[in-house]
């Protein structure tokens, strides 16, 4: 039970990063039905951010533990959110105006993360960098049991901001906005509704979501590099699309589901595996459900 009970705690952990990941690719594919692959990038774009903004603070202000935490937090999801913007109106809107075919929009996102990762590794060398202690790390023996205070706040932040996205987007006119878009985005403009503004509000949020996920995970894991965002931003996106990526409450459950396997896979058999049985798992998942646990499949008339 002890051994079940610690690696439950940590799949929640696990499962946390890669849900909050997946609600940002779930975002915009609700809105747009477009994949965002350039979003594992900006959450490795997200950490960078962060690290850069603890320097500066700590070099002008004596601050320290949750002061300085939520300062961060909230400049690196404020620039991180402007990125996503910025990745909007320069890449995928013109696209958009001119109708082109899906498959170009999917190309120019994956260029899009090529840009940042290797931006990155041009402007700061592929050096590791270390990201900073934000939050002093505690220690708590519960029984057999140990949890650290850093562990708990992984898993109580995935859960407030799955609550939060879930209030934006059924209780807010922005969030009704986003939901008529993806139910028909032609007949949406004639009602008034300005596209525009929602769809680059809905990349600002789905943004600011990898800046959550990136300071989290830096700060459970501080080793940052150029192409840390590539394998677990992937692995979100298939969490997502195993949960139903159209559907926020499946996408936030499919990013657990992969965090509770990769970590009882490696708990009872030899790390090496862990992505092979993981995937297969998922894939066989797929093959009963294709649209994911809660997707629902969509029809269009031609």
């Amino acid at each position: 039970m002890a051994f079940f009970l610690q690696n439950l705690f940590n799949a929640l952990q696990w499962g946390s990063f890669y849900s909050i990941i997946a609600l940002g690719y779930c975002l915009v594919y609700g809105v747009l039905r477009l994949i965002n692959f350039a979003h594992g990038d900006i959450f490795m774009t997200s950490c960078y951010f962060a690290f850069f903004i603890v320097a500066g603070l700590t070099s002008f202000f004596a601050l320290s533990g949750i002061p300085l935490f939520i300062i961060t937090l909230i400049c690196a999801m404020a620039l991180t959110g402007g990125l996503g913007v910025l990745i909007e109106r320069v890449a995928y809107r013109p696209l958009r105006r001119k109708g082109v075919n899906r498959l170009y929009v999917v190309i120019t996102a994956l260029m899009v993360g090529f840009i940042l990762e290797n931006g990155n590794l041009a402007f700061l060398g592929a050096s590791s960098r270390r990201f900073p202690d934000l939050i002093t790390k505690q220690v708590w023996n519960i029984g057999p049991l140990t949890l650290t205070n850093l562990k708990v706040l992984v898993i109580i932040s995935a859960f407030v901001v799955f609550g939060i996205l879930q209030f934006i987007v059924k209780r807010t006119v922005l969030g009704m906005a986003m939901r008529a878009i993806s139910y028909d985005k032609f007949a949406i403009p004639l009602m008034g509704i300005p596209v525009n503004t929602v769809i680059t509000f809905t990349f600002a949020v789905g943004s600011a979501l990898a800046a959550v996920a990136g300071i989290l995970f830096g700060m459970s894991y501080p080793v940052m590099d150029p192409y840390m965002g590539m394998i677990i931003g992937w692995k979100a996106f298939i969490a997502a699309v195993v949960g139903g990526i159209g559907d926020i409450g499946g996408a936030f459950l499919g990013g657990f589901m992969l965090g509770f396997i990769e970590i009882f896979v490696t708990a009872i058999f030899p790390s090496s595996y862990k992505d092979l049985i993981s995937f297969v798992i998922l894939l066989v998942i797929l093959s009963v459900k294709p649209t994911g646990f809660f997707g629902i499949a969509r029809s269009t008339k031609i």
